[in-house]
């Protein structure tokens, strides 16, 4: 299903910049636009947030849905 790759991208892109924040204490998404209070930069997190309760729902898929 197309939703469930844009949501994966988006999980594994929010999982990556918390993987430098943690490390390096550099949040990229703030950096590419414009601090971590920016609109464009909240609708980014929000967007990853929602990208992720989706992605929970992939754990309770049967796998000839998930195939398909």
């Amino acid at each position: 299903m197309f939703l469930d790759r844009i949501a994966l991208v988006l999980t594994i892109i929010g999982a990556l910049n918390w993987g430098l924040i943690g490390l390096f204490r550099f949040d990229l998404v703030a950096y590419l636009f414009g601090g971590q209070t920016s609109s464009i930069s909240r609708v980014i997190y929000t967007l990853v947030g929602i990208a992720g309760v989706w992605c929970i729902s992939l754990l309770f898929r049967s796998r000839e849905m998930v195939e398909e």
